[in-house]
């Protein structure tokens, strides 16, 4: 029988066995994260009593979005994941969120389809060693006063108010977060967190070439050496031949998908998401 209950902190070692077996970047700061900004939305499945499945919801306003669909290998093939998605999807309808959103990977898109998502582009994990980048003057430290800046530029490009997510990256690693500043304007920004197999790069978000690619190159330049990732949208081809200059190469595809009311993003702006949990 499966029970479905809400995930809480003691369930941290749950999430990162799975997260182990799955392959998959996430650390423990990671999970805390997902439970500190999901709340009561995160959710766990148990079969006789054993814990063996995971899922968690973010809601930005109107828009929700699911993340951290894992399943022990040993329970795979008996409708967990499905059970899992359907409850945090209902958790969302209680909430009259009327967006819900996420990243699918090949594996699991057909599942989301048949639960009422639809794609709206295509995006890439990249994924390489921390080369070639170069300082710019531009490229500054972003200090506290200009916070509603980079709120701003990041609402621009996803079209999604995700001030709070943002918070939780600056009081995590404040030295990540910097800006790039064209005549005293900011015109983009970049952070980065650690993973437990490479630093994830970005949010990167620009309002132009110039910016995307110097942000970027301070980023390789700041993790010089070490192995990184960035998800970049297909469509957004400088970042793309930005990437790919520097050596960075394709690990694997991602589908955003929409279900319910669609969001006005700007995929162009996007140099790096967030990642899978959060867009």
């Amino acid at each position: 029988m499966i029970y479905i209950r809400t995930m809480t902190a003691a369930d941290l070692p749950l999430g990162m066995r799975l997260k182990q077996q799955a392959g998959w970047n996430q650390t423990e700061a990671d999970w805390r994260r997902v439970l500190a900004l999901g709340s009561d939305g995160c959710f766990v499945a148990d079969v006789d009593g054993r814990p063996v499945g995971t899922t968690a919801t973010t809601v930005f306003d109107s828009i929700g979005w699911l993340e951290m669909v894992l399943v022990d290998e040993a329970f795979r093939g008996r409708g967990i994941g499905t059970q899992l998605m359907r409850h945090a999807l209902e958790y969302l309808d209680g909430r009259r969120i009327p967006t819900a959103r996420l990243d699918a990977t090949p594996l699991g898109r057909p599942l989301y389809e048949k639960l009422g998502f639809v794609a709206e582009y295509e995006l890439v994990r990249m994924e390489g060693t921390a080369t070639g980048g170069a300082a710019n003057e531009n490229v500054v430290p972003a200090v506290a006063d200009q916070f509603a800046a980079v709120c701003a530029l990041d609402l621009e490009a996803t079209g999604t108010n995700r001030r709070r997510l943002l918070e939780c990256l600056r009081r995590e690693r404040p030295e990540a977060m910097q800006l790039f500043i064209a005549d005293g304007v900011p015109t983009g920004y970049a952070t980065a967190r650690l993973g437990s197999r490479a630093t994830q790069i970005g949010p990167i978000v620009t309002f132009s070439e110039s910016a995307g690619r110097s942000l970027a190159d301070a980023a390789l330049l700041r993790y010089a050496s070490q192995p990184v990732f960035l998800d970049t949208p297909v469509q957004n081809f400088a970042a793309m031949q930005w990437a790919e200059s520097r050596g960075l190469r394709v690990q694997r595809p991602l589908t955003r998908m929409v279900r319910g009311a669609p969001v006005h993003d700007r995929p162009d702006l996007l140099w790096a998401s967030f990642g899978p949990e959060k867009g």
